[in-house]
């Protein structure tokens, strides 16, 4: 998943949609559903329509929800979270570290039948590197690989480090060793697609020939989308695809649906969690619930005023009691955070020493600012996503704690879903309210691709020589619990210096059908669909 991480997040507490978040308002409205248009044992799911289903341009859970379905890449990640064979049946790296050698299956085809070889992964990952195609996500996650700053600055065509050996080999040679590269190839943006395909025009993707499990079958957009199997991943395999219902982003829809029997799995909003909590009731029975390697957080603009003060940062961090808004508001269905590594995630620091709630201490440092006090701060708006202008309760304590606790009057503006998730770096205000789930579980895919200086996803422009350092010998340290130190001690400084307002770790809350089997969602908030039985 992805930045959007990506603001990739489970939106259960708000508009139960599983695997995206957006911050914002709510409504309620069902319609009927349409019949699958694929028979036999069919899952049928709620979802909203992708943004889009290009692996180079996917940047949000929604879309890479789909995504991971249709196509895939030269590795993937298993049951464990670990790097495993995928399009590649093997690999070998070289004594230095920056060598990658991929034996590809030659019994790997595009849903059309056509044969998949290494140039189509080296075309693939020119193309996503193209400036003209406006990827968001290619530097982040193809950057190492030697010669593609060159392409995604438009001076060359080619990528130097991707070399085709043979149909079935692939060398990609990387600038420096680093402990997640495999981990960013299991990343859509390094998934495999046709050229052929491609070449049809601009919205080829509305008709893709992928590689994954399942093959799109029929979309019709606000009504329903369908996913069938792909018999090259389990020719004896009964379960016969996906049916998604698809609606707007509405709260409400997934629990009336499952209620009905429409779907077979729903993800649960806040306001049903009493109901499906109780042990007595209807659905506990149903109900499972998965940390979720996920992060809510305030992020400051650190460019422009006044948060570009440290102290500033830390003023607003410290007026908030985070206990109280996991307690009241959360109903204590997520878990604080004081640091910016969820719990699941390797290297989560469980002495890390956050920001505490401390008015006096606050009021404090805006008065030795050079602001001298809250009156002399320039204004201040917080960017957050949805429609209506109706805002999250979350957000709107949040907005009381500034109010009471410091007296400022802090605006929101709201952007449509799209704006938000795909043009925050340009339209973010002095702080976003913001959610980023990982992508693969290693703390670069958090601390670096948020934190680090330059990184195109480092929406609020943050930028700290000592944490860049630290980073830096994190990712190029191959020893496991060295490297780990290190990126504990750049969420120390990434914390002390306030350079967001961790909020809280999200949690899944599941419904699945009795009948279902094999259904479930890992802590990237991702299940693995060809693995599921539908027994009636």
């Amino acid at each position: 998943m992805k930045r959007i991480a990506l603001a990739l997040i489970s939106l259960i507490l708000v508009c139960s949609l599983l695997v995206y978040y957006v911050p914002g308002g709510c409504q309620t409205d069902t319609g009927e559903t349409t019949t699958a248009t694929i028979e036999g044992n069919v899952l049928k799911l709620y979802g909203i329509d992708p943004y889009t289903l290009d692996p180079a341009l996917v940047a949000d859970a929604t879309s890479n929800e789909y995504v991971l379905q249709i196509f895939s890449g030269l590795v993937c990640l298993d049951g464990d979270l670990e790097p495993a064979p995928d399009i590649a049946e093997d690999w070998q790296i070289s004594d230095d570290g920056l060598v990658y050698t991929f034996e590809l299956r030659n019994i790997v085809f595009f849903h059309d039948g056509k044969q998949v070889t290494a140039q189509d992964f080296k075309y693939s990952w020119e193309r996503a590197c193209n400036p003209a195609i406006g990827s968001q996500t290619a530097a982040t996650y193809l950057g190492d690989i030697v010669g593609v700053d060159e392409v995604l600055a438009g001076d060359s065509k080619e990528i130097s480090g991707v070399e085709v050996v043979d149909d079935y080999t692939l060398r990609v040679t990387i600038k420096e060793p680093c402990s997640y590269f495999l981990y960013k190839m299991t990343y859509a943006t390094s998934f495999v697609v046709d050229e052929d395909n491609v070449v049809e025009g601009v919205e080829w993707w509305r008709q893709p020939n992928g590689t994954g499990p399942f093959k799109l079958s029929q979309w019709d957009e606000g009504n329903q989308l369908v996913l069938e199997s792909n018999d090259y991943y389990d020719p004896t395999s009964s379960f016969k695809g996906v049916d998604f219902v698809l609606y707007d982003l509405w709260a409400g829809i997934p629990m009336d649906l499952y209620e009905t029997g429409q779907i077979d799995v729903a993800a649960v909003g806040m306001s049903y969690i009493d109901k499906v909590t109780d042990e007595a009731g209807d659905f506990y029975q149903d109900l499972t619930t998965v940390p979720e390697m996920s992060l809510i957080y305030i992020g400051f603009n650190c460019s422009q005023p006044p948060f570009d003060d440290p102290n500033i940062r830390k003023a607003f961090s410290m007026a908030i009691d985070k206990d109280k808004l996991v307690s009241l508001v959360l109903r204590d269905t997520v878990t604080r955070a004081d640091g910016i590594l969820p719990l699941e995630m390797p290297g989560y620091y469980e002495d890390l020493s956050g920001i505490g709630y401390d008015v006096d201490e606050a009021m404090a440092l805006i008065a030795a600012s050079e602001y001298g006090g809250v009156a002399d701060l320039p204004t201040i708006t917080v960017t957050t996503g949805g429609w209506g202008g109706l805002v999250a309760s979350e957000l709107e304590a949040l907005i009381n704690e500034w109010r009471i606790n410091l007296g400022v009057e802090v605006e929101v503006r709201q952007l449509e879903p799209e704006e938000f998730l795909y043009s925050l770096m340009e339209e973010k205000d002095e702080m976003f309210y913001w959610g980023w789930g990982a992508d693969y579980p290693h703390p670069q895919n958090f601390l670096e691709v948020l934190f680090y200086s330059g990184s195109e996803n480092n929406i609020g422009e943050y930028s700290n020589p000592e944490v860049d350092a630290l980073l830096e010998l994190a990712g190029a340290e191959l020893d496991g619990e060295l490297s780990l130190e290190l990126y504990r001690q750049a969420e120390q400084l990434l914390v002390d210096d306030a350079a967001c307002i961790p909020l809280w770790f999200g949690e899944s809350y599941v419904l699945t059908k009795p009948y279902v089997y094999g259904y479930s969602l890992n802590p990237l908030g991702v299940a693995s669909l060809n693995e599921v039985s539908v027994v009636k």
